[in-house]
C-alpha cells in the first residue's frame, strides 16, 4: 500500500520578493510543481505592499491546492528597520495559508541549509544547486524561488517525525 501523496508550499518571505515553491512528496519521493516569487512594488506604502504579497500568495493556493505550508523563519539583522519589514513580510506568509485553513509549520535557516545541504550556514549557491539535484525538474531561476523549494524539502522531510511527536504526545 503506497502513502498518500502530499502538496506542499514553501515561502521565503521578503518585503521585495517572497519567494515560493510547490513541489510533491509521496513516501521519501519528490516531485517538482511549480515555482517563483511574488513581488511588490516599492513605490507603494506598505499596506498596499502586504496586500501585493497577500493576494500573490492567495492567487498560489488557489492555482496548486496545497495541503501544507512551511514558512522559513527570519534571522534578526543588525538594521532594526530592516528586521522589522521582514518580519511584516513575514507575517503575511504565515498568516495566508492559514486564512486558507493550511497547517503552517515554521524551519529555522539553518536547518533548512542542514536539511537539503548537510550544512547549516551553506552559500545560496549551494542551496540552488542542491534544490536542482533533488527536484531535477525545478525551474527556480532566481534565490528566492529555491530558497522557498528549500523550506518544502526541509518541510517533506521532517513532517514524519513531527506527526509521531505529535501523536506521542
Amino acid at each position: 500500500m503506497s502513502s498518500p501523496s502530499i502538496r506542499i508550499l514553501g515561502i521565503d518571505p521578503g518585503l521585495r520578493n517572497t519567494g515560493w515553491g510547490v513541489i510533491e512528496t509521496q513516501g521519501s519521493r519528490l516531485s517538482f510543481i511549480a515555482c517563483g516569487r511574488v513581488k511588490s512594488d516599492n513605490a507603494l506604502d506598505m499596506g498596499h505592499r502586504l496586500r501585493q504579497l497577500h493576494e500573490g500568495l492567495m492567487g498560489i493556493i488557489a492555482e496548486h491546492r496545497p495541503d501544507e505550508a512551511a514558512v522559513e523563519e527570519t534571522f534578526v539583522n543588525r538594521d532594526p528597520q530592516s528586521t522589522l519589514k521582514l518580519g511584516q513580510a513575514r507575517g503575511v506568509a504565515l498568516m495566508t495559508p492559514a486564512l486558507a485553513g493550511l497547517e503552517v509549520a515554521e524551519y529555522a535557516a539553518n536547518l533548512v541549509k542542514k536539511t537539503v545541504v548537510g550544512a547549516g550556514h551553506a552559500e545560496k549557491a549551494q542551496i540552488q544547486m542542491m534544490v536542482r539535484v533533488l527536484l531535477p525538474t525545478s525551474q527556480a531561476s532566481s534565490a528566492d524561488a529555491a530558497d522557498a523549494l528549500a523550506v518544502a524539502i526541509c518541510h517533506a522531510q521532517h513532517r514524519g517525525a513531527r506527526a509521531l511527536k505529535e501523536a506521542i504526545g
